[in-house]
């Protein structure tokens, strides 16, 4: 080899050395970077998936706190059904008393709710027609100097009596009565039916 080839090849050789040098540092700090970016890679999908789950953890805990408080709703309208019947109920075994329990029952009331003793008494059309002169009679001996009528109107409810002097009228029909009970008794009923 001439001087000039040896200096060329030995350029060259020198050459290819840096090449090989520059090329393996550059994989060195690419595979720095990729590292890294594998690092950050791998902490995002974690950070992610975390946040993933936490979300849906958050959607299930809130569609079951929704599904409990609809079962609670649907369960307390259930009870003040049941409730609400036990109340229908009571209010058709007053209506049925045997005829002399329940002559005895509205004779009472009218007693309570009279004022004057001169009042006309309004029942619904069978109890008018099965105990209306029964129920004037049983009233009018409750009362000192009792003069109550029966009066030719009758109402559509299902039992117990109006009291009317002129204008006023004392509403003592059985579904008033147990109206106004079912605010006070209502607890109370829930909890025998509940316990």
């Amino acid at each position: 080899m001439k001087g000039t080839e040896k200096i060329i090849a030995h350029i060259k050789a020198d050459a290819d050395a840096q090449v090989n040098a520059i090329l393996a540092q550059a994989e060195q700090q690419c595979a720095g970077i990729r590292g890294d970016f594998d690092k950050q890679a791998a902490a995002l999908y974690a950070e992610r998936l975390r946040a993933g789950v936490k979300d849906t953890q958050d959607k299930v805990d809130g569609a079951e706190h929704i599904a409990r408080m609809e079962g609670r709703k649907n369960l307390l309208a259930e009870k003040q059904k049941l409730v609400g019947e036990c109340f229908r109920m009571a209010q058709k075994q007053i209506v049925d008393l045997p005829e002399e329990r329940y002559v005895d029952f509205l004779a009472k009331l009218a007693a309570q709710a009279s004022v004057t003793g001169e009042e006309e008494i309004i029942l619904n059309p069978r109890d008018r027609k099965a105990i209306g002169e029964k129920l004037v009679k049983a009233v009018n001996a409750r009362l000192k100097n009792g003069r109550l009528r029966l009066a030719e109107e009758t109402r559509d409810f299902a039992g117990g009596l109006i009291l009317r002097r002129g204008s006023i009228e004392a509403n003592c029909t059985v579904e008033l009565l147990v109206e106004l009970s079912q605010s006070e008794l209502s607890a109370k009923v829930a909890e025998i039916l509940f316990q």
